[in-house]
């Protein structure tokens, strides 16, 4: 359709975009696993801002939750503004950022890797100052991204960080659920979430909830409401919204619960039916029964990929509540597309 959206278009090119990736990177990623496994790293930095932070969360979650290993994000202005390196030898730091170009994250990848951490980078820019920076630079090769909410590139930075978890771990079910991926994200553009695009009508807040990876997939998707609809959009941990949070979820109070299918599902569907039940207008990503409505989901067959689905369904009913708004997704206010933060 001639009157697409760029960010639609990029939606839509998602499972295309991540099937190219998982075709032509195999090279870059055995020996970047090849060179972890050697390592054996005790701890996992990780060196972004904004979605690439969040996709950065995600593999904090998968990390730890395959290898064992903790990973910690490490604040980019402890070497930008503060002039800091940290003690990470026996240490990894992925680098995440699809410009590439952003000062403190490009600094701070320099930093860890004088350190002594082995730097592997995943942007979308090849030859970028965070390529020259790093021992290792997974090129996302999705293309040129127009729209200033990013889409593709967030989507495939996971994806390029759990291939690489599959190939460190010899993690056999990880790898054939990533190699499924394209399918199972091809289901998630088809979801139909039209019922929550009318039921925040009137509304310009609202909470997001999630547990573990898919608490990262709320926090990127708090933002996008943000970034494309001007709705005060708030990430938790279903474990934590009733820890003060819950006070202004009066009647009718909008909640989305993104629950994947992992052991959080359960927590995550729990408090949506319960907030439900006290009244808030409640939306759930699962088949467990109660007062949330039901919002369709494609699974992936693996709890460590599952999430990531569920994000690719989000962005189509992003874009399409903007529109409803009156708003151009593509050209947020006050926003562009490569920030250079200091």
């Amino acid at each position: 359709m001639t009157d697409q959206t760029h960010m639609r278009r990029e939606i839509n090119e998602i499972p295309d975009v991540v099937a190219g990736f998982l075709s032509n990177s195999a090279t870059v990623l055995d020996a970047a696993a090849k060179r972890l496994q050697d390592v054996d790293p005790r701890l996992v930095a990780t060196v972004a801002r904004g979605s690439s932070d969040h996709a950065s969360t995600y593999l904090k979650y998968a990390i730890e939750l395959v290898l064992g290993l903790p990973v910690a994000s490490v604040g980019p202005s402890i070497a930008s503004i503060y002039g800091r390196d940290l003690k990470l030898d026996r240490a990894a730091a992925i680098a995440v950022s699809q410009s590439g170009k952003s000062p403190d994250i490009v600094g701070m990848a320099q930093s860890v890797r004088r350190s002594g951490a082995v730097t592997i980078a995943i942007t979308n820019t090849a030859g970028s100052p965070l390529d020259q920076a790093s021992d290792f630079t997974i090129d996302l090769q999705a293309g040129v991204e127009k729209s200033v909410a990013a889409t593709k590139t967030f989507v495939t930075s996971i994806v390029a960080g759990l291939a690489l978890l599959a190939r460190w771990a010899d993690d056999d079910a990880l790898t054939a659920a990533v190699h499924n991926l394209p399918e199972s994200l091809a289901r998630a553009v088809t979801c139909d979430w039209s019922e929550l695009i009318c039921a925040l009508d009137g509304h310009d807040s609202l909470y997001v909830l999630g547990r573990g990876p898919g608490f990262a997939i709320a926090n990127e998707a708090a933002l996008k409401f943000k970034e494309t609809c001007g709705i005060q959009g708030e990430s938790y941990s279903a474990a934590e919204v009733m820890h003060g949070p819950v006070s202004i979820v009066t009647k009718g109070y909008p909640v989305l619960g993104l629950a994947a299918r992992d052991a959080a599902e359960a927590s995550v569907a729990d408090m949506a039916h319960k907030l439900a039940g006290q009244g808030a207008k409640a939306f759930l990503t699962s088949d467990r029964p109660g007062a949330a409505a039901r919002l369709d989901f494609a699974p992936t067959g693996h709890p460590i990929t599952d999430p990531l689905a569920l994000i690719v369904s989000f962005y189509g009913c992003v874009e399409a509540l903007a529109r409803h708004r009156g708003l151009n997704p593509d050209e947020p206010p006050m926003l562009k597309k490569v920030t250079e933060t200091v």
